[in-house]
């Protein structure tokens, strides 16, 4: 009898399982394979978006004002995503007084803002959070990139791509920050998305070089613009930031040298945490590596100095008593760095993960009404907390 070698038999599922998920984006996005944006936007919902009456809205439309809109079979006005960027700058520029609250973008001295949600936990929503939170800045009108650093690439895939299919060498972060002659610069490895305002560099396998090379280097005292590895991400990110208002990196469930990359880069951190009893003493040994490994690198220079920490309790289920029980520990320990909206657990944010879309593309019918109003109202409370303290930061008044 001859048996298949282990790694024979892992090689040939995966290029299976490849084929097969190849096959079903392309059922997905037909024609082009490629993923839109197919949510379309009453009335009612860019008087809530933008902060402005309906009426409003209605008299530009009859006017002739800005972008046209199309009319649903009931006669609603509807528009498009494209079109709710260019209604923010047509009324922009007929409201000087409003432009910053319709077009939100940094000025001055207002610093770039990187925030990276991590733990080396996986299943502790960190892509959710990431893919969430980058959805809702790029709708409320900022500048956004999208870093995923986590080999997985769920992220990646989250906007459409397959990593062994879309991301061929050198077009991930890792092109960017490598420490030899192929270095690119990181504007070329950046992607539009089909989500206005929205860039992503993507993810693949080929991040774990980064991993592989940094021991390599170290040993070998490589030394270039980028700096030390903790320091390659900020420095290449500070090459693009005059394009963007926030970045948002989605880090690897590791903490290994791309993760600190990350925290060092970011100006805000978001731990997320499961309440549950195992998840939290997991994310006290995250942080304690953390802490540990921050008076090593300290050493070299390196000093994880965040405008803000917070933790952000996920997939909460109000009614489990074992969950208020963890909780309410982390609260009372934790105090102020502890964030005061929670993510819920849903349904509703279940199904739009199996669809590859956050809560905020989901089309009429995809899921209950009910259960989708209640999962945006947990997220948008999330969000907008962390969109509050981005503001202080800036010195403006949420």
């Amino acid at each position: 009898m001859t048996f298949e070698n282990t790694s024979e038999r892992i090689a040939r599922y995966t290029s299976q399982l490849s084929a097969e998920l190849h096959d079903l984006r392309a059922q997905l996005y037909p024609p082009e394979a490629r993923k839109q944006f197919g949510r379309t936007f009453t009335t009612q919902d860019l008087a809530k978006l933008l902060n402005i009456p309906k009426s409003t809205l209605r008299t530009l439309s009859l006017d002739g004002k800005g972008p046209v809109p199309e009319r649903s079979k009931n006669g609603s006005r509807i528009y498009t995503l494209q079109q709710v960027g260019e209604l923010r700058e047509f009324l922009a520029s007929q409201r000087p007084d409003e432009e910053l609250a319709l077009l939100p973008h940094r000025r001055g001295a207002e610093q770039l803002q990187i925030l990276a949600a991590a733990n080396f936990k996986g299943g502790s929503s960190k892509t959710t959070t990431s893919v969430h939170l980058a959805h809702y800045l790029a709708l409320q009108g900022y500048r956004v990139l999208c870093i995923d650093l986590d080999p997985q690439a769920s992220m990646t895939s989250t906007f459409g791509l397959q990593p062994e299919f879309d991301v061929g060498d050198d077009e991930t972060a890792y092109a960017a920050l490598r420490y030899d002659t192929n270095r690119r610069p990181l504007k070329e490895v950046i992607r539009e998305t089909y989500f206005p305002g929205l860039d992503l560099i993507p993810a693949n396998l080929e991040l774990m070089d980064f991993e592989f090379d940094t021991p390599s280097a170290l040993n070998k005292g490589v030394r270039d613009e980028l700096g030390l590895f903790f320091a390659r991400l900020r420095s290449a990110i500070s090459t693009v930031e005059d394009d963007y208002d926030m970045v948002v990196i989605d880090t690897p469930p590791s903490l290994g040298y791309s993760t600190l990359a990350a925290l060092y880069a970011a100006t805000g951190m978001i731990v997320t945490v499961h309440p549950a009893m195992l998840d939290v003493a997991s994310c006290n040994q995250f942080l304690i590596m953390i802490s540990q490994l921050s008076d090593v690198l300290e050493e070299f220079g390196a000093k994880f100095q965040h405008s803000f920490f917070r933790i952000l309790l996920t997939r909460v289920n109000p009614n489990d008593g074992p969950q208020k029980f963890m909780s309410s520990v982390m609260r009372k320990l934790f105090a102020e760095d502890m964030m005061v909206a929670e993510a819920l657990e849903s349904t509703a944010v279940a199904a739009a993960g199996v669809a590859k879309k956050s809560l905020y593309e989901l089309e009429n019918g995809e899921v209950g009404r009910d259960p989708l109003l209640r999962a945006l109202d947990s997220v948008d409370r999330v969000n907008a907390e962390i969109l509050g303290l981005i503001h202080e930061q800036w010195g403006r008044a949420s």
